[in-house]
Order: structure tokens, then C-alpha cells, then sequence
């Protein structure tokens, strides 16, 4: 059987999610699909329930594959473990503590081949531990269209909403960033950098599982504030390589998102580092239509040095929004 839709699902440590997740997939409703499991050294139970899974669904024998790491490498080594291996016309990734509706896959290749796409996407759900958001994406006609939506922050550039043509992995030597775990997601950029048609689906089939809410307003150790760095670095040099200064505007909005979180954490060393991050970029603020005023209002402040405005906004957005609101 050719496989349709190679799915790579990295497995770490996830051994209260991941039953959940590979149910979803095998009992996907697309039967042509390829099913690859990445054992990044997980410490925990999580390949035996994998095992287990794969045992109550004799239907998909054949199509599941297991790869190894002897050690753990991080996401995007195991990403492209995945997809050194896999053999599917389009390529998916899912998450191994989120989980999929079971017409995703049928959905979002009955699309790609519809409108002869190299990358299809759709809207998801933002799934809390006792409610769900829907979360629409926009439509975009165009690759480029789509590409400043993602720098600009009105698309997101996650991998797993996302089905892609594989050959655009292949044909232009795109892989992840090994070793730089913190928006490694970033890459999908580059894939539509290198894309020809694509297509919007709009309908929600992905489950984004956030089991920490307070993550939305924390910031990162100083592994992940590097890796973060080097992914948004990384992406600019390829644009810029393929456009030159074309994007210089939409790379500076992405460089604020970067930063943006420094400003909700209410530490006092992450404020002054939001000064210190791509000051280059701060004469952008108000140009990003793509997010609320209420967010570049509060750039804009810290730009100025009007940080006891930031202060008292990270102090609501963690207590109120994220603290009551969204569990």
C-alpha cells in the first residue's frame, strides 16, 4: 500500500497523553496512511502504551513503524527522524500529548488533492483541562499572503495544523532545527516559502492539549531563550536569502512576538531584556494590523520606557485571564 499521509508523532515522556493520542490517529478514517512513532529515549511507560494501542488496531498492521533514538536528541531531531524514514505523499505531525478528531486526515488530504495544494490547513481547538476554544485561521490565496500572516501573528506557523507536501521537505533540503527546540515550529515558514498552491480548510480537528495554563504569560530558562533566538535569526536569513529586503517589515513583527512574552511575566531581568531583543524592531510597533492595539499599546509603552503600565498589565493577564478565565 502507498501511503497517502506519512504521520510523525516524537514520543518523550508523555505517558498521560499519549494512549489518547495514538487512538486518534489509528482510528483515523484515511486508510492509506503511515503511521511513524519517534522513541526519543523516553524514560516512562509511554512506548509500551504505544505497544498497546497499536495491539487493538490489527486493521493497521503494516503501516506502523517505531523508530529509535539511544538518547534523547529533542523535538526537531526527532521530527526529522520521522521524516528521513517516511514514505507518504503529504507529511503530518502531530504532538504526542494533544489528539486528533477521526476525519482529520481524509479531510485535509480530500482537500490537497482537490485544489492540487502543497499544504493544506485548518483551524483547531485550544483545549484547557475543563473547557475548549475553537481557534480559526485565516484564508489566504497565496503562499506569500500566508507567509506575512504567519510573521505578522495572525496564522499561526505550528506544524500540526498542517498537512504538506512532502517532496517540499525534500526537494529543498528542509529540515528541523536540531538541537533548538524553542520555536522549531518556525520551519513551517520555510516550507511555504517554497510552496506553490495552498489551501484553507476551515473546520477545527486538532486538539492544542494545555495542561499549564500559566505558560501563556511565563518566559524561558536561558537554554530556551537561546534556542528561541537562533530559530527567529535562522528564519530571517532564509527569507532574506530567497527575498532580500522584501519582508523586512513582517521579519521586524516577528521579532516583537518573539519578545512579547517578556513583557507579561513580570520579572523585572525580562522587561530589561525585552529592551535588549531587536530594538531594530521596535519602530514596527504600531504597524502590525495583525494584533489588537491593546497588545501593541502595550509595546509601545515599553518602548518608551513606561514599564509600571507593563507591570500592572502582566499582573491582570496572569491573575484574571489566564488564572480564572481559561481553566
Amino acid at each position: 500500500m502507498k501511503a497517502k499521509v506519512s504521520v510523525i508523532i516524537p514520543v518523550y515522556n508523555v505517558e498521560k497523553f499519549i494512549a489518547r493520542c495514538a487512538e486518534s490517529l489509528l482510528s483515523q478514517t484515511l486508510q492509506e496512511v503511515e503511521f511513524i512513532f519517534v522513541d526519543d529515549a523516553s524514560p516512562d511507560k509511554s512506548m509500551n502504551l504505544v505497544a498497546e494501542c497499536i495491539s487493538r488496531h490489527p486493521e493497521r498492521d503494516g503501516q506502523v513503524r517505531i523508530l529509535s533514538h539511544k538518547e534523547n536528541k529533542g523535538l526537531p531531531a526527532a521530527r526529522n527522524t520521522g521524516l528521513a524514514e517516511a514514505s507518504g505523499e503529504y507529511i503530518f505531525h502531530c504532538d504526542s500529548d494533544d489528539y486528533t478528531d477521526p476525519g482529520m486526515l481524509e479531510a485535509l488530504y480530500g482537500t490537497a488533492v482537490r485544489n492540487d495544494a502543497d499544504i493544506v490547513w485548518c483551524d483547531w481547538y485550544l483545549t484547557f483541562e475543563n473547557s475548549e476554544r475553537y481557534m480559526v485561521q485565516p484564508e489566504y490565496g497565496t503562499p506569500m499572503e500566508a507567509l506575512k500572516g504567519m510573521l505578522g501573528g495572525a496564522m499561526k506557523f505550528n506544524v500540526w495544523n498542517k498537512l504538506t507536501r512532502r517532496s517540499l521537505y525534500t526537494d529543498n533540503g528542509i529540515v528541523f532545527p536540531s538541537g533548538y527546540g524553542m520555536g522549531e515550529d518556525m520551519t513551517t515558514m520555510m516550507l511555504f516559502a517554497c510552496a506553490g498552491k495552498i489551501a484553507y480548510l476551515p473546520k477545527a480537528f486538532y486538539h492544542y492539549v494545555k495542561t499549564n495554563t500559566a505558560a501563556f504569560s511565563r518566559t524561558y530558562s536561558e537554554l530556551h531563550l537561546s534556542e528561541l533566538r537562533y530559530n527567529v535569526d535562522r528564519i530571517g536569513r532564509y527569507l532574506k536569502s530567497r527575498y532580500g529586503n522584501t519582508l523586512d517589515r513582517e521579519l521586524a513583527f516577528l521579532k516583537l512576538d518573539a519578545k512579547f512574552p517578556f513583557l507579561l511575566s513580570g520579572d523585572a531581568g525580562k522587561l530589561s531584556l525585552w529592551t535588549e531583543w531587536y530594538p531594530e524592531a521596535n519602530r514596527y510597533i504600531m504597524q502590525n494590523k495583525d494584533i489588537s492595539m491593546r497588545s501593541r499599546m502595550l509595546q509601545w509603552m515599553a518602548w518608551k520606557g513606561q514599564f509600571w503600565v507593563v507591570r500592572l498589565y502582566g499582573y491582570l493577564f496572569n491573575r484574571i485571564i489566564y488564572g480564572i478565565i481559561y481553566r
